[in-house]
């Protein structure tokens, strides 16, 4: 019976080429979206899964307000956090702190017994780590005992990857490594581990950890200043806490630990608040300050999940579509069945079979297309997926359960259609259309095409928005900028490491394409939170404001083309600025209760946190430190020629390769042993608008498949509708109707369809993507353009695609139509 049904299936196919293609071709593209948009989301979504427990893992944060309002929100905290919420929460069990140097300072570590020359280099994924660390979150070992690896000051591991690039083929334990970096650190460590390469699903990514009481050995205090602070927040803190323990309860008990350990926060008009987040939920739902690497957006990976599921599902309804509009043409060997003993649960069966043979036959096709489309999509999404992906059991399983799904869905409905016609009926030739059938079928077409507005909409916003970003004024100008990082290795003493200072600048200032050079402690782009409470003098502590720090020397305002409003900028000729004096940006001034720039010019301010009363000499224009999904922070910058973390420089690039090379020998000149690393500044800042960029390019291109599959079955269905009224087109024809009359006359049914949907889409289009955009503190406005855009474009793509079978019926010979009938 089964193959009988199966070379039944396989003849009708054949039978029907055009809208065999169709269906598997529709269905296969459908396919192919979805699980292309599986895969990424089951990555986005799997970040830390790989880690034991890691449902009872949480992140601390911090938040910070003064005055009632938030100063900051942020992923470090207090040194001390950790040990204070092992002691007084019974539910924590263990806590494990970091200190991410990485991200903070420039950091060089080298073996110095490698041969035939010292082996080094530049980290930016470097921690120092608590000895639970790596027993808390499970990592695999390649060497060494995790428990005891980070147990002892001057001990470190590495990962596999480092470990042989600094020691080859030799066994790395035992071996030593030495940190320097610019702040002066010198450590020499014992390797005692080596884990094995973290795959990239962490927001935690690190090829170095030092032990973290390697830190208490820096100077007299630190084991007080990195073991029991509460004063700077510059640590990560994880906690793992006992199995079913209520995480709300165990948050409604920090505040009583914070005011126990910061009492003087009420009378100082501060509070501080720590937070938890699961460690699963961070990569897609945390945007914090101090972040160890951009996160995810959940969001956007919601709407890409959608966005595959209506794609899927515009596929099915293109298979329902066909097979119930031609029900007329099958009606006739239904009725020859049934006479012929066929009952209905039969010819269900064998209808299902088709839709079965059909979406095996679009499956096989299927993983054509994922298989030669993972290059393309690996470059639109930042991924790096290859075949191995295509034969995972998860994926395997999903191909199947589609296949499942696929033929339930978009065969049962109209097999019961098929199977339910009475041979009466047909076989008197009395079978028409259902009206209840041809609704169904108008339903569904609409939904295909608001599910495209939608996406067109979404595209067209997401475009506007980047594109928004990228081009609104910052306050500064950062392209043809050329930033290095200070030197890892330098000089401790000042005087000496100042002279090199000045030898990188004379070195630089003698090619003519390096128009200025300047330094300040961090740059824009850079998402560090140098923030401090600033108030007039005199003022009260509940006047104070909370302003973003940054630091300026003599050339930064030419470096950085900012204008002056009003004072003068820093000079060499005034000495006394790198002690006493200070610039603010205007939106500072204003908050500090300035009416005009010049109203600011000559006050004194206090500044708490550093005991220092500055006075303010001039008033630069505001701008933006950080992406514009943040509102532009007010600013106040102090003087340092020396102290900088960053030199930024200004270049003329016509003569390119020639100024690098300049740039790289100036810097071998002043600075030497320490690798040289250069980087654009317009191109560092636009890197915060990554999960932005991956998610214009992969909505567009989605959306533009979602616009083909949707077309093909217009196509389909056109065509099929337009044969069913061949001789009514060959009379209206005889009759002495035109061609563009019967083009209008067969297109505008399918057109009132497509008109209903983009009705139907667009409020839905406007919700989803105002929802998205009050992520932006800057943002555009969806206006109605963007509608009437997107609706001509579905209008247009859907009239050429009906409008294709509409001219071919109407230019065909009416006689030869008139004969076929």
């Amino acid at each position: 019976m089964i193959r009988n049904y199966l070379r039944i299936a396989l003849r009708s196919l054949l039978k029907h080429k055009l809208y065999s293609f169709i269906h598997i071709f529709g269905l296969a593209i459908g396919m192919a979206v979805f699980l292309l948009i599986a895969q990424y989301v089951r990555f986005e979504r799997s970040y830390e899964d790989f880690i034991p427990g890691a449902e009872n893992i949480y992140r601390v944060t911090l938040e910070q307000y003064l005055n009632g309002e938030l100063q900051i929100a942020s992923a470090e905290n207090y040194p001390a956090v950790g040990p204070a919420l092992l002691q007084e929460l019974p539910e924590v069990t263990s806590f494990a702190r970091l200190y991410n140097l990485g991200y903070k300072n420039n950091v060089i570590i080298t073996n110095e017994q490698a041969k035939p020359e010292p082996i080094a280099f530049k980290h930016r994924k470097f921690l120092y780590a608590d000895s639970a660390f790596l027993p808390m979150m499970g990592y695999e070992m390649a060497a060494g005992n995790p428990a005891t690896a980070l147990a002892k000051p001057l001990t470190a591991v590495v990962s596999e990857k480092y470990a042989s690039l600094y020691f080859g083929s030799e066994n790395p334990i035992g071996q030593s490594l030495r940190l320097q970096d610019d702040d002066f650190n010198d450590e020499l460590v014992t390797v005692t581990g080596v884990f094995r390469d973290l795959p990239p699903n962490t927001h935690l990514k690190f090829d170095v950890l030092f032990s973290y009481k390697t830190l208490y050995g820096r100077y007299e205090q630190a084991p007080e200043r990195y073991g029991q602070s509460w004063r700077r927040k510059d640590m990560y803190t994880f906690i793992r806490v006992a199995p079913g323990t209520d995480a709300q309860a165990l948050l409604d008990k920090f505040p009583a630990i914070v005011e126990q350990y910061k009492p003087e926060m009420e009378e100082q008009n501060r509070k501080d608040v720590l937070g938890l987040q699961p460690l699963r939920d961070i990569h897609l739902t945390s945007d914090l300050a101090e972040e160890p690497e951009p996160n995810g957006d959940g969001r956007i990976v919601l709407f890409m999940g959608l966005t595959g599921l209506f794609v899927l599902l515009i596929a099915w309804i293109n298979y329902v579509n066909l097979s119930t509009a031609r029900a007329i043409e099958r009606a006739r060997e239904v009725g020859i069945r049934k006479v012929a003993g066929a009952v209905k649960g039969q010819l269900v069966r064998q209808f299902l079979t088709e839709a079965t043979v059909v979406n095996f036959l679009a499956l096989l096709l299927t993983w054509v297309l994922v298989f030669l489309a993972l290059p393309l999509f690996n470059t639109l999404s930042g991924l790096s997926f290859d075949a191995f992906y295509l034969f995972q059991p998860w994926f395997l399983g999903l191909m199947l359960g589609l296949w499942v799904a696929g033929s339930l869905f978009s065969g049962i409905y109209p097999a019961f259609v098929l199977s339910s016609f009475r041979p009466v009926s047909v076989l008197k030739g009395s079978l028409k259309n259902t009206a209840g059938g041809l609704w169904v079928r108008r339903g569904l077409v609409v939904f295909q095409f608001a599910a495209s507005m939608v996406l067109i909409v979404g595209t067209f916003t997401i475009y506007r928005q980047l594109r928004f970003m990228l081009n609104r004024d910052l306050g500064m100008e950062i392209d043809q900028v050329l930033v290095v990082e200070r030197p890892g290795i330098s000089e401790r003493d000042r005087q000496a490491y100042n002279s090199a200072i000045d030898v990188f600048r004379a070195e630089l200032a003698k090619h003519p394409d390096i128009k200025a050079v300047s330094t300040s402690i961090t740059i824009p782009g850079k998402q560090r939170e140098y923030k401090s409470s600033v108030k007039r003098y005199g003022a009260a502590d509940n006047e104070a404001v909370t302003l973003r720090i940054n630091s300026m020397d003599y050339d930064f305002l030419e470096v950085f083309k900012m204008k002056l409003l009003a004072g003068r900028a820093f000079s060499a000729e005034f000495p006394q600025d790198r002690d006493t004096s200070v610039i603010l940006t205007e939106a500072a001034a204003r908050l500090l209760g300035f009416d005009a720039p010049q109203q600011a010019v000559g006050r004194t301010l206090s500044i708490p946190n550093f005991d220092w009363n500055p006075i303010v000499v001039g008033i630069v224009n505001d701008y933006h430190q950080v992406s514009l999904k943040k509102a532009a922070d007010p600013t106040i910058f102090y003087c340092t020629p020396y102290n900088g973390e960053f030199y930024s420089m200004r270049i003329q690039t016509s003569r390119l390769p020639g100024t690098l090379a300049h740039v790289q020998r100036s810097w071998a000149a002043a600075f030497p042993g320490n690798p040289f690393e250069h980087f654009f500044l317009d191109d560092y800042f636009n890197r915060q608008y990554g999960n932005e960029r991956r998610f214009a390019r992969l909505s567009a291109f989605f959306a533009i498949l979602a616009i083909l599959v949707g077309c093909l079955g217009l196509f389909g269905l056109s065509g099929y509708t337009v044969a069913q009224r061949t001789r009514e087109i060959g009379i209206r024809k005889v009759l002495g109707s035109s061609v563009p009359g019967l083009i209008g006359l067969l297109s505008k049914d399918m057109l009132k369809l497509v008109l209903l949907a983009i009705v139907i889409a667009a409020p839905l289009a406007w919700f989803a993507m105002n929802r998205w955009l009050q992520g932006f503190a800057y943002r555009i406005d969806i206006g109605w353009q963007v509608f009437a855009l997107a609706g001509a474009l579905t209008v247009a793509v859907a009239f050429a695609t009906v409008g294709f079978q509409s001219m071919k019926a109407a230019l065909a010979s009416p006689v030869r139509a008139l004969r076929t009938e």
